[in-house]
């Protein structure tokens, strides 16, 4: 599809290489409009873009107004209807996840979107993909490595709060938000000293039985997906810098670390100070 009156720029991310499409200067000073591609209504819709086309919303890790936010996870509300130029049809079936959701009834679980919502959520977040380079299957392949990716995540928290297991045996996760430019101290620091940086940053509370506890997750390109697990990013997952507990917790997790480094431990390389070392660990990167 034409886009003349924008200018095309590939960018490297998580999903892959893209082309997203940036206004021009002449279009920076018209007002937006409501399409959900901003500025080429004509070009998707060929209907004239004084006639305000309607609004998709969806659920996906993106700011929109402010009064269609869940603060739960940062997300506007969940959204299965095609987009106006998708060039197939989607699965909105939804998968549950194994993460406990703290404010639901006992047993509740976090719940994954769906394919279509998925598709929703990177247009609003200014990917632009095409018939030629995106296949129906693919997308299956994508939300694969999503959920596998926060199962991950959540099997790292739970290694942490298992250094509280008299205290609470059963956290769950209250809410979260992504923060993909807005670097951790660590993060930062580790990138001073000659690695890269993290390619998306998530904060997560945890509910620990009433008390919650904010961690902090840089997610680090692994390489090749996983084709078993569908793994493809490096996690280092730790409690937050924020209160006295959470310092102490990785203080003794680095001391136990550095012990078993030098006894020779094979488990103690890697930069991640999860009390025990996982695979996830952004090891040499």
């Amino acid at each position: 599809m034409g886009l003349s009156a924008s200018k095309p720029r590939e960018v490297s991310g998580p999903l892959g290489t893209v082309t997203v499409y940036t206004k021009t200067g002449e279009e920076e000073k018209k007002p937006p409009s409501e399409c959900p591609m901003h500025g080429v209504c004509d070009e998707i819709t060929g209907a004239s873009a004084t006639k305000k086309p309607e609004t998709y919303l969806s659920e996906c890790p993106m700011r929109a107004g402010e009064e269609q936010i869940n603060p739960s996870n940062m997300m506007p509300s969940p959204n299965q209807k095609p987009a106006p130029d998708q060039p197939f049809p989607l699965p909105t079936e939804r998968q549950m996840s194994r993460i406990p959701k703290a404010d639901g009834k006992d047993g509740e679980v976090w719940e994954y979107p769906s394919q279509q919502m998925f598709w929703n959520a990177m247009l609003r977040k200014g990917w632009r993909w095409r018939e030629a380079d995106l296949a129906p299957e693919d997308m299956a392949h994508i939300i694969r490595i999503h959920n596998s990716n926060n199962e991950m995540a959540w099997e790292e928290v739970l290694k942490w709060e298992a250094l509280h297991a008299k205290e609470c045996c059963s956290p769950k996760l209250k809410k979260f938000g992504g923060k993909a430019t807005d670097y951790s101290p660590r993060a930062r620091i580790r990138h001073w000293l000659g690695y890269e940086l993290p390619f998306d940053r998530h904060d997560w509370i945890v509910d620990r039985c009433g008390k919650e506890v904010r961690y902090v997750i840089d997610y680090y390109d692994g390489g090749p997906v996983s084709v078993d697990s569908g793994r493809f990013a490096l996690l280092d997952v730790r409690p937050a810098f924020d209160s006295f507990e959470n310092v102490w917790d990785r203080m003794k997790v680095t001391w136990w670390r550095w012990t078993l480094q030098w006894r020779g431990h094979p488990e103690s390389s890697g930069t991640s100070e999860a009390p025990q070392a996982p695979e996830s660990a952004p090891t040499n990167r």
